[in-house]
């Protein structure tokens, strides 16, 4: 758990292994989330190959526009590789319910 000035919030990492050809797909999903906050592409041999950092829901609405360059990235690089894991930063504020626990 962080704490960034007086917001108390959540984050924790998730990863997703997606074949290649699933990849924007499931980035324009992920991007559509409001509590991912960065999504990283990680190649097979453990490299980071992009590291995506998202304004809440950015991609979501009508941010596709502003997007069309980092979604080329993403198809270049489904281009060339079968499977690659999406590491998944999340974050959601916490509530004090939760903090007094």
């Amino acid at each position: 758990m962080s704490e960034q000035g007086n917001d108390k919030t959540r984050t924790w990492i998730e990863e997703i292994e997606v074949a290649g050809e699933e990849l924007v797909t499931r980035i324009k999903q992920l991007a559509a989330d409001n509590k991912v906050k960065r999504v990283r592409i990680i190649e097979p041999d453990g490299d980071i190959a992009l590291e995506i950092p998202l304004t809440y829901g950015v991609i979501g609405g009508g941010a596709v526009v502003l997007a069309a360059p980092v979604l080329a990235i993403l198809g270049a690089l489904a281009a060339f590789v079968a499977k690659v894991r999406i590491e998944v930063v999340h974050e959601e504020p916490v509530e004090d319910s939760e903090t007094a626990a």
